[in-house]
């Protein structure tokens, strides 16, 4: 079952063109010339209940203005979009019973009160019955690891203990589906283990529907089998984190300990990609040579004191995703 269709969606932003200088000013007086920005283009595709989808695309590929629309903020200019059978934009007070929306860069917490106020107070909101609220509660609580900061005002918590406790708070009403913007974003190693962990258990074992946008490609490695990307409004990708890498990581990755300086290392077929110290991180294409070929050219020439080998990243292969873009959109250039 679709819990989410969109068909052909178009949304397209209209602004006042500003004339230079102090005889422009005038002329916007007497003028109105607009200027059409297309957000996002022609676009569809489908989620069913269940499924947990990250959504990405470089800057300005219109992931945010998706999920606008798709949360019933923004309203497309053109096409069909329903999210749990209704149009987003015209059932927003029964879909808002339905969905929960965290955005990395705003919050829904009441900053000079203690965290469960705020709970409190969404209780009172979406009405959850006191038997769900204080399970569902218990369930966050304990998952996200929050009870020892519950009773802090929200302005003295950090920022990974801030987007735990607006995790908890979406799915305290028991959304259907919950919908994440850079959940992640400037937070610690451990506090990213945390809510990953949790967003995984939430889909598995409530069957909570996740779309996420995220720059953070291991938040969709650990949290979602699926994936769709964007790139100037329209989808470019559409299918499964495995299938992608089996058809752009066709690049290794091997690391090297060296146990002198060895300076700058041209040797043909490798990148290098980090420098720490004495430890160099090179990538190369696996049909070029044996990884073992590659070690020992380099331990022939410069002073190798270990190596590892490892196969490329999914940042690796969204980054090679986009460049494929960035030259296709090129040579339409040229052409």
């Amino acid at each position: 079952m679709d819990i989410i269709s969109v068909n052909d969606i178009t949304k397209t932003y209209r602004q006042y063109r500003r004339f230079p200088g102090l005889i422009g000013s005038v002329r916007s007086l007497f003028t109105r010339e607009y200027i059409e920005e297309t957000a996002v283009r022609n676009l569809s595709f489908s989620i069913k209940e269940g499924e947990a989808v990250g959504y990405l695309g470089p800057n300005g590929a219109g992931k945010s203005t998706m999920i606008k629309m798709m949360t019933g903020i923004l309203v497309p200019t053109v096409g069909e979009l329903r999210v749990l059978g209704s149009v987003p934009h015209q059932a927003r007070k029964d879909n808002s019973r339905q969905i929960g929306v965290v955005f990395g860069q705003r919050s829904q917490l009441w900053w000079d009160l203690p965290v469960k106020d705020s709970f409190d107070l969404h209780k009172y909101i979406y009405k959850i019955p006191p038997i769900t609220f204080e399970k569902n509660l218990e369930f966050c609580v304990e998952l996200l690891a929050i009870k020892d900061f519950i009773q802090k005002p929200v302005r003295q918590l950090s920022l990974g203990q801030r987007m735990r406790v607006e995790i908890a708070m979406a799915l305290l009403h028991e959304p259907k589906i919950l919908f994440l913007d850079e959940p992640t974003i400037g937070l610690d190693v451990i506090a990213k283990d945390q809510i990953r962990q949790f967003l995984r258990t939430v889909n598995r074992d409530k069957r909570v529907t996740i779309v996420l946008t995220t720059h953070d490609m291991k938040d969709i490695e650990e949290i979602c089998p699926r994936m769709i990307v964007v790139n100037k409004g329209s989808v470019v990708y559409d299918g499964s984190v495995v299938e992608l890498r089996n058809r752009l990581g066709n690049e290794r990755q091997v690391v090297i300990d060296f146990r002198e300086e060895p300076g700058l290392i041209d040797m043909p077929g490798i990148t290098l990609l980090q420098e720490e110290g004495l430890r160099r991180t090179y990538s190369f294409a696996k049909s070029d040579a044996s990884v073992f070929d590659l070690v020992s050219r380099i331990a022939a020439k410069y002073p190798v004191e270990d190596a590892s080998i490892e196969s490329a990243d999914i940042d690796s292969v969204i980054r090679r995703l986009y460049q494929q873009l960035a030259e296709a959109d090129l040579k339409r250039q040229i052409g």
